[in-house]
């Protein structure tokens, strides 16, 4: 990406055509919804995001927006660069658990939804505790319409699934009140 930016524009121009055709297919085969996942993005500063992910992830949105289905954009440990990635788009903004899932909405707007924020790490603590983050999240959203609650990022292999199911449980009663 340094020493060769040629080749990596060029690179990503090919990633992106492909993301392009293949989240197309997705949703000409009938998703009703796609997410473009970028789980190293965060391991970049905002001037590197401008030029080697902010142009190709705005061309691949762009592209989609023929389609009327819902878009997420989820960039892992990307909370220094929220405003751009919001910027190069998506219906739905994913956000890990290192965001403040309020301030960071306020950042996003009342337009788009947010998906996010559940620490999965966090699914190792014990049942009352994972209640308590769960409650937390959706205090946050404060009965926003658009909210979508999930993990920060994947589940880990070895997360108990007793604890899994807790966290679904807990999503489940405090979403209804």
């Amino acid at each position: 990406m340094y020493s060769n930016r040629e080749v990596f524009h060029k690179l990503m121009d090919m990633i992106s055509d492909t993301v392009i055709s293949y989240l197309s297919a997705q949703i000409e085969a009938g998703a009703q919804v796609v997410q473009l996942f970028d789980s190293w993005v965060g391991c970049l500063g905002p001037l590197d995001y401008a030029e080697y992910v902010y142009p190709y992830n705005r061309r691949i949105f762009d592209a989609l927006e023929i389609y009327d289905v819902p878009k997420i954009h989820f960039a892992n440990q990307a909370s220094t660069l929220l405003d751009q990635v919001v910027a190069a788009g998506g219906d739905i903004i994913g956000l890990d658990w290192r965001q403040d899932l309020k301030k960071a909405w306020d950042l996003i707007g009342p337009d788009r939804g947010v998906q996010g924020n559940f620490e999965p790490i966090a699914l190792f603590a014990p049942i009352p505790e994972i209640r308590k983050r769960v409650k937390r999240i959706i205090e946050q959203a404060e009965n926003r319409n658009g909210h979508i609650f999930n993990l920060g990022h994947g589940i880990l292999p070895t997360t108990p699934i007793d604890h899994a199911k807790a966290m679904i449980d807990a999503v489940h009663e405090f979403s209804a009140r």
